[in-house]
């Protein structure tokens, strides 16, 4: 029988996979691989948190496919070494794989595809990741948007989405041999993943039973209880979205299959956010150098302050002396995640009120978070830096002791991860100094007041400068053109 090769990338499971499905449907035997090649990630390779959920998706992977009959075949080197020395050693006639989208990769693909073809070997990359590929969705100018509400509008249109592919009930076996998984070398040498192990379930399993939770107990309140860290109101599913063990497609099918019109009302905020993940890939598609660069080129003349490495290191540890900015860092540094409201708050404090370089953040997250995914990092540290597309006006400044009160108002957040303050009543426990300090917990590394105040002032100066060399191209008509 003929064989392909089905190369598993981020799209780590077996139920809707697009690539695996196009092998099977035109009558290939799949061997399942997967080639670790960090490297040609550069130069955002994947961080510390994403290898540890890595390697433990990888291994409920091969579970899944034992239990079918197969396995998955580990490699690692260059992709494309691989992949030619697989297809000499297995006489596969063909290659399947769904797309990627950061911007090293998909030239990478494109390489690859080329030269397979070249080589008479049948090579198909599928859609299996998002609601819709980056290239389809245009404005009316046939441009990319850079506006998230009239995207969402456009991409609304696609829904129903179509019937998710079931899983496979069987595949064929295959005596080939590869890497052990320990060899890929992706778990840490020192114990700092506890945190993680207690936290989470990688893999496709882990990924239905996080959405069947969100489902039955937060989908309902989902519209407010998204922003309130102090409680289960979100799916958690990202580091699951990130890996491909689930589908957008899977969980709209779940929202919307049967849905009376109150029920689709109340999936809309999810399906929203989803399109947020669509707008973020969208725009590192069509505007790869965001990644390092701002989308707005303006930007590039801002006046970012000189980097103070001591109280850089406060913000990555959670010792700011800013409670629910050190929750949230505390947060991450344990569990490899953070609320998405408190990613807003930790990335305003570090952007604006420090008025460090986005990239600073980008970066630390990168490194710890379990669903570091290059399109959502840029995308939320561009919005609240107020570079990107969708920007956080230049005036919108975070105040984290209003956003503590507002949305942890008990200060049940705070207490969980900040313990040393948890014996300070709610009325105080968002600022501590009020009450003379606590001697355990630091001071504040900035002063919110005069730090909100002098960037403000470089934003205004970032705004004159734009406004003058806007001027300074007006025809003398004074109609733009």
């Amino acid at each position: 029988m003929r064989s392909a090769l089905v190369w598993f990338r981020r799209d780590l499971r077996l139920a809707d996979n697009a690539a695996l499905g196009a092998a099977l449907h035109a009558g290939y035997v799949p061997i399942p691989v997967y080639i670790d090649a960090q490297d040609e990630e550069a130069p955002w390779q994947p961080g510390a948190a994403t290898r540890w959920w890595l390697h433990h998706s990888l291994a409920a992977l091969d579970a899944q496919l034992r239990k079918l009959g197969s396995a998955l075949l580990l490699r690692r080197g260059d992709s494309a070494i691989e992949l030619d020395r697989l297809l000499g050693e297995t006489g596969a006639q063909a290659v399947f794989w769904n797309r990627l989208y950061d911007p090293v990769l998909t030239r990478r693909d494109a390489t690859i595809k080329a030269h397979l073809r070249a080589r008479g070997i049948h090579a198909e990359s599928c859609a299996g990741h998002l609601i819709a590929e980056p290239w389809e969705i245009r404005n009316g100018s046939a441009q990319p948007y850079r506006v998230f509400t009239p995207f969402w509008r456009t991409l609304r249109t696609r829904f129903p989405l179509p019937e998710p592919l079931p899983s496979p009930s069987a595949l064929p076996a295959h005596t080939l041999r590869g890497l052990q998984l320990d060899a890929l070398q992706l778990l840490p040498k020192i114990a700092w993943d506890l945190g993680l192990r207690e936290e989470w379930t990688p893999g496709e399993a882990g990924a239905q039973e996080l959405l069947n939770t969100f489902i039955d107990s937060a989908l309902e309140s989902y519209a407010a209880g998204r922003n309130l860290p102090d409680r289960p109101g979100t799916s958690r599913l990202s580091a699951h979205l990130h890996f491909g063990e689930i589908s957008p497609r899977q969980i709209a099918h779940r929202l919307l299959k049967d849905a009376s019109p109150a029920q689709r009302e109340l999936a809309e905020p999810y399906l929203r956010e989803l399109g947020w993940r669509d707008f973020g890939h969208h725009l590192l598609y069509h505007f790869p150098h965001t990644s390092e660069e701002p989308l707005q080129s303006s930007f590039s003349q801002f006046s970012w302050a000189e980097l103070d490495a001591v109280k850089l290191s406060a913000w990555q540890r959670g010792q700011t002396g800013i409670p629910i900015v050190d929750a949230g860092m505390r947060e991450l540094w344990s569990t490899g995640w953070m609320h998405n409201r408190v990613r807003m708050i930790v990335a305003s404090l570090l952007t604006k009120n420090l008025r460090y370089h986005w990239l600073h953040g980008a970066r630390w997250f990168w490194d710890t978070l379990v669903d570091a995914d290059l399109a959502n990092n840029t995308q939320g540290w561009q919005w609240t830096a107020g570079s990107g597309a969708d920007a956080a006006p230049y005036f919108r400044i975070f105040n984290p002791v209003t956003q503590g009160e507002r949305f942890d108002p008990l200060g049940t957040y705070v207490r969980r991860y900040v313990p040393e303050l948890a014996h300070l009543p709610a009325a105080v426990i968002h600022q501590p100094w009020m009450t003379g300090g606590v001697r355990a917990y630091p001071k504040p590394i900035v002063d919110l007041k005069l730090s909100r105040l002098a960037a403000l002032a470089a934003y205004s100066e970032l705004r004159a400068a734009k406004s003058t060399e806007s001027h300074a191209v007006v025809p003398t008509n004074n109609r733009l053109p």
